[in-house]
């Protein structure tokens, strides 16, 4: 028994034979192809990666720049802060003196007056009471502000208040190194040492 194999069907060979241009029946010239590929319609794959390779992506700063940029902000931080802590000091102690000076406005326009008054016109004895008001009036308000005067004699010498302008013997042994006379008293304003008061010192000569 012959075994005949059949032979599947087989697709028509394809022609290789160039398709004739279809013709305009009008003018009978040939119509463009419009099935055919033109160089506007080719992919632009390349084109669009070798753009992509040319932008670089940003990198992320290292910990090197981003600890150099908070401490350079800290700087300019701690700068302003000086320079505000330096101008407010200032403008404190200026209305302090300020304060001051309002204070010591009547007292000085009494010392004014007594400055332009004719001698003939008052007595000594009113001229002097007058002169005292005046005195009582500044130190009261130099009190009020913290001002005191170091003017006391028989105390110990302290040299953070006191200058020696001389010595001279004393007269017992426990006046040794004591304020024996005030030359010109000193002025603190609270804590703050204005003037020194200048002093005689006694000293004890073992005799």
């Amino acid at each position: 028994m012959t075994n005949k194999r059949h032979a599947s069907p087989s697709q028509p060979p394809q022609s290789t034979t160039p398709r004739a241009p279809s013709l305009d029946p009008d003018t009978g010239e040939p119509l463009d192809d419009v099935s055919a590929p033109t160089s506007s319609s080719l992919p632009t794959a390349n084109a669009s990666q070798s753009g992509a390779g040319a932008e670089t992506a940003p990198t992320a700063p290292s910990e090197a720049d981003v600890w150099k940029d908070r401490h350079l902000r800290l700087a300019a931080e701690f700068d302003n802060f000086r320079k505000r802590i330096t101008k407010e000091r200032s403008e404190m102690w200026m209305r302090a003196q300020a304060d001051l000076v309002a204070r010591l406005a009547d007292a000085l326009d009494d010392l004014s007056r007594f400055a332009h008054i004719d001698p003939a016109d008052i007595d000594a004895k009113t001229l002097h009471e007058g002169v005292d008001l005046v005195e009582r009036k500044v130190w009261k308000e130099l009190e009020a502000a913290g001002v005191t005067r170091i003017d006391r004699a028989g105390v110990p010498f302290d040299p953070n208040v006191h200058e020696a302008v001389t010595t001279q013997p004393a007269a017992k042994p426990e006046d040794d190194h004591t304020v024996g006379q005030v030359v010109q008293p000193g002025y603190k304003m609270r804590d703050i040492l204005l003037r020194p008061a200048r002093v005689v010192v006694l000293t004890w000569q073992g005799k």
